[in-house]
């Protein structure tokens, strides 16, 4: 009987044969579609705000991310989300019409970044002193295409003071977008009008103290808003997904917030 036992144990400590057409499941992969030079947001080093925000959304799906890399110019959705290469974009618009996209996780404004020992303290696009200050504005695009400040202050007349640097820059640094915030902390620019995560996250960066302000007016005329709600993006048909996303960043939002304040994103 003590023989049969220890057989009867010895069996039962064998893993029990896979049938054969129940293969195990694979794990899930989420796929996003990210840039892999664009600090603050991402890099394929996993640097950026928006990858410790993703890396949240997979722990909470249980999900292994796998991201698709491409530089976030004219194209990139079409070469990416649309050509069904991946499946999650973090970091749109939430008024982007070409996709589904969630409620915003974050609402931030372009911001006015000038050296703190200037002691400048401009506030809005209408104080004179823009029109003779050299002033930093970001541009979109091979072709100089202008994002909403760089608008404003053309209505306002200032353009011959204003120097362009582009979102993009020399892709071939690392963090190319940075180079319109170490212009003011050189000395280059009296003041710039940036992005409020790329302005709060490079001034942090700089060796000399910078001073950044909330532009104002927030919307300039009908169709130049300053401040933008950001959201993830989804196809319009993948609505399962969209509500999963949704509900992790509605669970996890206090790691979110930590994370954005983290890398100095101002929040509106």
């Amino acid at each position: 009987m003590i023989r049969s036992a220890l057989i009867a144990a010895a069996l039962l400590a064998i893993p029990a044969p896979v049938q054969a057409g129940t293969p195990a499941q694979a794990p899930r992969v989420l796929r996003v579609c990210a840039d892999p030079n664009n600090l603050p947001f991402s890099n394929d080093k996993g640097e950026g705000f928006e990858n410790r925000i993703i890396e949240l959304v997979a722990q909470e799906l249980h999900a292994e991310v796998r991201y698709v890399w491409w530089a976030q110019r004219r194209g990139f959705l079409r070469n990416t989300l649309n050509a069904g290469d991946c499946d999650l974009v973090p970091g749109v618009a939430s008024s982007l019409e070409m996709l589904a996209t969630t409620r915003p996780y974050y609402r931030s404004s372009y911001m006015f970044v000038t050296r703190q020992d200037r002691g400048l303290a401009i506030e809005s696009l209408d104080d004179p002193r823009l029109k003779t200050l050299t002033v930093g504005v970001q541009m979109i695009g091979d072709d100089g295409a202008n994002t909403p400040p760089a608008h404003a202050l053309a209505r306002r007349g200032a353009t011959e003071n204003v120097r362009g640097y582009m979102v993009y820059g020399d892709y071939a640094e690392p963090s190319p977008a940075e180079r319109i915030v170490e212009a003011v902390e050189h000395g280059d620019v009296d003041v710039a009008v940036v992005w409020g995560p790329l302005a709060g996250w490079s001034a942090a960066r700089q060796p000399e103290p910078l001073t950044l302000t909330p532009v104002t007016p927030w919307l300039d005329g009908p169709s130049l808003p300053m401040v933008f709600d950001v959201s993830m993006g989804v196809r319009k048909t993948d609505r399962a997904l969209l509500r999963e996303i949704e509900a992790v960043l509605a669970a996890r939002k206090s790691d979110v917030d930590a994370i954005l304040a983290n890398y100095h994103v101002p929040l509106d």
